[in-house]
């Protein structure tokens, strides 16, 4: 079982390597029945709540320079993961040109809308040790449709409960092995318990599941699950974001759910309040 990290960091660093190496080291091309892990292919006009981040300059043209994913939570307010805006994947300087992707499936396609980046808000409290509190807000330059938003998941909200199906979004890996897709992905998971989550990742080198900033989800028996390049990109149940993809060991992998960032714990009515 290989060491969890933040999902982006494996795949970003190759997504990297692909944009500056020959075209050999160039991710390989998605089969089509293929998705996050174990799921199919979307619409983002079903979704439009589902965005991609962006910098060619960092990460090449071939795939519109996508690196994380994310979710729009007001007209001018995006949330990812924190470790998508890390030194590890933006390079020591940042990057000029992140931009967000709007309303568009195909990542090669010329629909939507490329946004720049107004502002961004990382958590203060993020840990890159242990992936806690792995959150950030992008403010936009632009304002998207009221119909691009999707609602938060609060505290008590029963979209949380044990066994709810859930849908994970993403163009990244579909394999385990570097097969990153060009059209927007989704799969189905079920949230699982804390306890499954903290057996799994009890903190060992595997790593550690802390539930009060982490959410469970996957599938007991494996094959449903995000990959490396799903970083940022939303959990959904019952129609509110609940969940942004953050960490896991492997991919897909029978009794190695997926960890998300717990959208619950940084609402209005958390003490660790997010600017949404």
């Amino acid at each position: 079982m290989r060491r969890p990290t933040a999902r982006a960091l494996r795949g970003v660093l190759a997504l990297t390597a692909a944009a500056t190496a020959v075209p050999l080291a160039a991710p390989v091309p998605a089969a089509a029945d293929s998705v996050v892990i174990g799921g199919m292919p979307v619409r983002v006009e079903d979704s439009p709540y589902v965005v991609a981040l962006s910098s060619r300059d960092r990460f090449g043209r071939t795939r519109a320079g996508q690196f994380c994913g994310g979710a729009v939570v007001t007209p001018t307010k995006v949330v990812t993961a924190a470790h998508c805006l890390s030194r590890e994947v933006l390079g020591a300087n940042g990057v000029r040109d992140l931009k967000v992707i709007a309303g568009r499936t195909q990542l090669r396609g010329k629909g939507g809308r490329e946004l720049a980046v107004r502002d961004t808000w990382v958590n203060p409290k993020y840990d890159p040790v242990t992936n806690a509190g792995d959150l950030a807000v992008l403010t936009l330059a632009e304002t998207l449709p009221e119909s691009y938003v999707i609602g938060l998941a609060g505290p008590n909200d029963g979209a949380y409960a044990v066994g709810t199906p859930a849908t994970v979004y993403g163009w990244g890996d579909t394999s385990g092995r570097g097969s990153y897709a060009s059209g927007l992905r989704a799969t189905g998971v079920k949230v699982l318990s804390d306890g499954v989550c903290a057996r799994a990742y009890p903190g060992n080198s595997d790593g550690e599941y802390l539930g009060a900033t982490m959410l469970c989800a996957g599938d007991p028996a494996g094959g449903h699950d995000a990959c490396q390049g799903d970083s940022g990109g939303p959990l959904v149940a019952r129609g509110r974001l609940i969940g942004l993809v953050s960490w896991g060991s492997g991919c897909g992998e029978a009794e190695s759910p997926g960890v998300y960032t717990r959208i619950s714990a940084f609402t209005a009515s958390s003490r660790n309040a997010a600017p949404l």
